[in-house]
């Protein structure tokens, strides 16, 4: 059974930084494809802003390239997400999400990962 647990939310100022993480168990994310999604207030779409394939492979929203960064350590399981510069049009409920199997690409839908976490909130104020 897949479980991912965000952690690292909170509120933050306009121009300051969190580091999300997502833990992991039941999957191993150096053999998926994760990605990190976002659903602001009053939204049912969740949008991608970072996605993770094997080998690395990395890709960011535009609205966030250059502040946002996703890393992962694979011996400890744990997916991260580096949030620089923060905006108060980055405040949302974060998730993580894997794709375990049939990772061959990069995935940008929330329709494309079949397992994911319970969220993190993020609030920036200006």
């Amino acid at each position: 059974q897949v479980r991912l647990v965000e952690s690292g939310g909170g509120s933050v100022q306009a121009g300051g930084s969190l580091r999300l993480s997502c833990e992991a168990s039941g999957v191993t994310i150096s053999r998926s494809c994760m990605g990190w999604f976002r659903q602001a207030p009053q939204k049912e779409r969740r949008e991608s802003v970072a996605v993770m394939a094997i080998g690395d492979r990395t890709d960011y929203d535009n609205s966030v390239k250059g502040r946002f960064t996703i890393s992962k350590d694979n011996a400890k399981n744990i997916l991260y997400r580096q949030m620089d510069n923060l905006k108060p049009e980055d405040s949302a409920m974060y998730f993580c999400a894997a794709r375990p199997v049939g990772c061959t690409a990069l995935y940008y839908g929330q329709g494309s990962y079949p397992d994911w976490g319970q969220g993190t909130q993020v609030t920036v104020s200006s």
